[in-house]
C-alpha cells in the first residue's frame, strides 16, 4: 500500500514498522477533529478497550478532555489533519485522520518497539482492516445526523 511520503512525515512514531491507509468519498464538511471524534468517541467503547488497553496495552487516558479522541492523546494538528498518539510498553501508534475536497482518511501508523509487538499486531491488524471501513462509513453518518461537535 503506497502512502505518500508527505503524509508519512506527518506520524510522530520514530519508524515505521506497519501502515494503512483506507479512504472514503463524502461530501460532508467537517474539521480533522470532528471526524475522529465522529470515528471513535471522546471515550473507547468497550470493544476498543478490550482491544487497545487488554490485547495492545496502550497507556490511554481515562477520561474525556479536549486534549484527548477515545483516550488517544491530540499530538499534532494542522488544517486537514489531525493525529492521535498512544504507546505501550511494545508498540507506539498514531491514528492520523486526514480531510479534503471530497474524502476523508483514516491512516494507521504503528512501531514496534519491543519483540511482542511483531506477535501482537499483525492479528490485530487483520480484524483491524476489516473494520476501518465501517469506522469511516458509520463516522460520516453520524456527522450527517448532527451527532458531533
Amino acid at each position: 500500500m503506497h502512502i505518500p511520503e508527505s503524509v508519512r512525515t506527518l506520524s510522530s512514531v520514530p519508524e515505521i514498522d506497519y501502515a494503512d491507509r483506507f479512504a472514503l468519498a463524502t461530501d460532508v464538511p467537517a474539521t480533522p477533529e470532528q471526524w475522529a471524534r465522529a470515528m471513535f468517541g471522546d471515550v473507547p467503547s468497550a470493544a476498543e478497550v478490550f482491544i487497545w488497553r487488554g490485547v495492545l496495552g496502550l497507556r490511554l487516558s481515562r477520561h474525556p478532555s479536549p486534549a484527548t479522541v477515545a483516550g488517544w492523546r491530540i499530538g499534532g494538528h494542522g488544517e486537514d489533519w489531525i493525529r492521535l498518539e498512544a504507546a505501550s510498553w511494545f508498540l507506539a501508534a498514531n491514528l492520523l485522520v486526514e480531510t479534503g475536497p471530497g474524502r476523508v482518511s483514516l491512516v494507521t501508523f504503528v512501531h514496534y518497539r519491543r519483540h511482542p509487538a511483531g506477535a501482537a499486531w499483525p492479528p490485530c491488524s487483520a480484524v483491524h482492516r476489516l473494520l476501518v471501513p465501517r469506522v469511516l462509513r458509520d463516522a460520516e453518518a453520524r456527522i450527517r445526523r448532527g451527532g458531533v461537535r
